[in-house]
């Protein structure tokens, strides 16, 4: 996808806890959008910092850490990072990307 394209769009980011391996590469990346929780597990933070820990819970990407947000999603090894647009629900990157 373009990146043109990406900045114009609002998309929204979800972890799959049960893909989760625990190692905080995503917190390294964008620590203001994960968080390990007590657990081991990441968790995304809403936008007053408060972590999210329902399962499948989403949060804007901030358009100034997209690059963060998708390297976590990239270089995720459990593969649990989705990464989709909130108009229409596409998943633009992660494990179920087109």
């Amino acid at each position: 996808m373009e990146q043109a394209a990406v900045d114009s769009e609002a998309l929204e980011v979800w972890i799959d806890q049960d893909l989760c391996t625990g190692d905080g590469i995503c917190a390294q990346y964008a620590p203001e959008v994960f968080e390990l929780d007590i657990d081991g597990l990441a968790y995304v933070k809403g936008p007053d910092d408060e972590l999210l820990q329902a399962r499948g819970a989403t949060t804007p990407v901030p358009l100034p850490l997209l690059t963060d947000v998708v390297d976590s999603a990239r270089e995720c090894p459990g593969d649990c990072i989705h990464v989709r647009r909130i108009s229409d629900s596409v998943e633009i990157y992660g494990p179920d990307a087109e």
